[in-house]
């Protein structure tokens, strides 16, 4: 559902956890909580979102836990937690049980680091990333037959994660190999057979912040321009990687750093990613507040946060509410339901992407979703491009993008079931869209 990278504070490639993780379905979410004593020790908590309410439900373990145990809510109503124990992780499942908590040990894991990935389409699997020097291995820790199980290892280190599909087929990981961070897409269905996904340059550092499996929307950073920037793309797209001056985080506020996180992508937006509404997390020296932005609009919209916002967290109905969850000392389990108006998005004219060089303006039927798309750009394919360049700011309130207008933005289908998009290497995408 969602999928976050801090831009700027976090080490380079590496994902800034949220202090709430919900679940795929947006039904349950879990959080390490604090308790109100002295120490401030911290106890898993999980929250029911599918209901009329919110509320949570405390399930603490027999001693404290651990800063860094991870938690990942699974549709069932149940919790996955990994903790850290001496040299190896466990793995249990955690569920209420009356007054108490149950807990079911799932297995170990001997590896020097883990962390899990996002929630899996479906909710009921739960993925890990054992990342090394030279390889990363990638484990299914719940939902296989013996416990947790290697599935696959991906050369390179491996961090990040994205769904790209509704099926759970097909992951995009950042994979830094040879000094250079690019994002790669994993087949589970063909054994880990991994391919490039985003590659804007030979030179640059090109990580995958945000996918949105309906409409194809992708969030990247890349350094492509020159140093790091915010841009967006489409999964299957003919058209370049956009940088849009709006997403420049050093237009927000003269002298005074700015960092923007997307953490949720509007769903259902079937074939029309230019319609996505997105929802940034905003930090500066003086505060953290809420970005919203979408590829249609000329502008990022800077709205402030409930009291009290877990930061990072949240979710977009279909209708297009944006939920915020927050805790304050007056309600520790609420939910905040922001009805965002957006600027109308105008008509889009249907068209086939021109002449596209190699595979990128290929579709193909929903049976070929689980094949990692890539390989290297045939001959002809522009090996510097995929950059659009950023018009000058015209003031510090709204910035223009730099994406083409509506002639050059992505067609819209009537379908109901579209087809999905192979993986294809951004770098591929003709510059003649500019």
């Amino acid at each position: 559902m969602t999928m976050c990278a801090h831009e700027g504070t976090a080490a380079p490639g590496g994902p800034r956890r949220t202090a709430l993780t919900i679940a795929a379905d947006g039904s349950y979410a879990a959080r390490l909580a604090r308790h109100d004593d002295a120490a401030g020790s911290r106890f898993p908590e999980r929250w029911t979102l599918g209901g009329p309410e919110p509320y949570a439900v405390p399930l603490p373990g027999s001693q404290p836990e651990e800063p860094d145990s991870e938690l990942l809510p699974l549709t069932d109503g149940r919790v996955l937690i990994l903790r850290r124990v001496a040299d190896r992780f466990t793995l249990s499942l955690l569920y209420p049980t009356g007054p108490g908590t149950g807990e079911l040990l799932l297995g170990t894991v001997a590896v020097p680091e883990l962390t899990l990935l996002p929630p899996a389409p479906g909710g009921g699997l739960g993925y890990a990333l054992a990342p090394g020097e030279q390889r990363t291995g990638l484990w299914l820790v719940h939902g296989g037959a013996d416990g947790p199980e290697r599935i696959a290892e991906v050369p390179g280190r491996c961090t990040g994660g994205a769904w790209l599909d509704r099926g759970g087929r097909l992951l995009a990981l950042d994979r830094e190999l040879d000094g250079r961070t690019k994002t790669v897409v994993v087949g589970l269905e063909r054994g880990g057979e991994t391919g490039p996904l985003l590659q804007i340059t030979a030179e640059s550092n090109d990580r995958l912040l945000l996918a949105d499996p309906d409409s194809g929307l992708l969030l990247v950073r890349s350094d492509a321009p020159g140093y790091d920037r915010l841009g967006w793309g489409v999964l299957g797209s003919s058209l370049p990687v956009r940088f849009p001056d709006c997403l420049r985080p050093a237009g927000l506020a003269a002298g005074n750093p700015v960092t923007l996180t997307p953490f949720a992508v509007q769903p259902g937006q079937v074939l029309a990613p230019e319609s996505c509404a997105v929802a940034f997390r905003v930090d500066a020296a003086h505060g953290t507040w809420l970005g919203v932005w979408r590829p249609s609009g000329r502008g990022l919209r800077q709205l402030p946060a409930p009291a009290g916002w877990l930061a990072g967290a949240g979710l977009w109905t279909a209708g297009g509410t944006l939920l915020l969850p927050y805790a304050t000392d007056a309600e520790p389990c609420g939910v905040a339901r922001m009805a965002i108006p957006l600027e109308p998005v105008a008509p889009v004219p249907r068209r086939e992407p021109a002449g596209p060089t190699g595979p990128a303006g290929r579709r193909e039927p929903a049976g070929a979703a689980g094949r990692p798309g890539g390989g290297p750009s045939r001959a002809g394919a522009p090996h510097g491009g995929g950059i659009v360049p950023d018009p000058g700011e015209i003031d510090n309130r709204s910035t223009p993008s730099a994406h083409p207008k509506a002639a050059a933005t992505e067609p819209r289908r009537a379908s109901a079931h579209p087809r999905m998009c192979r993986p294809v290497p951004l770098q591929q995408a003709p510059l003649a869209a500019r």
